[in-house]
């Protein structure tokens, strides 16, 4: 059994996927940090050209190996014509893919079905920070220096003052005072 982990930015942890990769008794497990978007992920390739006729391609979720019905179908077709199978640990498709029949039409439809979910979450997150920024409220990390900080500073700066002592006076950071008056 061959694992394959991917998570979509450097600063996520693939964690959980590993444990239950190691749980189902993958031999080796190839890893990405990348969007599901594409299909040219250097952990996704290696672990395709890797296996062997009688292997077993292990992922934790079915959104583990792409985003794209077309994608995933195109990965499963290719792994059950080279004669490896294709096991997922969770969600609704957990289990083993069958190519043929019922099994096939049931996978195409679990497919397009995360697919959608997937761009119905998209679409909401996108319309709630519409939402959010029509009501004046902003996401993100909240700004280091008010107006009134930046206009003291602009004073203070105008009176000969340094970046550092502007900084120790406001409580913030060097850089955060620089930034904001040379803007």
């Amino acid at each position: 059994m061959i694992g394959y982990k991917r998570v979509s930015t450097k600063a996520q942890d693939a964690q959980l996927q590993a444990d239950a990769l190691a749980e189902a008794g993958c031999a080796r497990v190839f890893e990405d940090k990348a969007s599901g978007k594409n299909i040219d992920r250097a952990g996704l390739l290696a672990a395709l050209d890797y296996m062997r006729e009688g292997d077993t391609f292990v992922v934790w979720k079915l959104d583990r190996l792409g985003r794209s019905t077309k994608d995933v179908l195109t990965i499963a077709e290719d792994l059950h014509a080279r004669g490896i199978a294709l096991r997922i640990l969770a969600g609704t498709l957990a289990g083993s893919y069958s190519p043929k029949g019922e099994g096939k039409f049931f996978f195409t439809m679990m497919v397009a079905f995360a697919e959608i979910e997937r761009d119905m979450i998209v679409e909401c997150t996108r319309a709630g920070l519409e939402a959010a920024k029509a009501q004046g409220r902003t996401s993100g990390r909240p700004k280091a220096m008010t107006e009134e900080m930046i206009a003291a500073a602009k004073a203070r700066r105008a009176a000969g003052e340094s970046y550092g002592a502007i900084a120790k006076a406001l409580g913030v950071g060097q850089a955060t005072v620089y930034r904001h008056l040379s803007e």
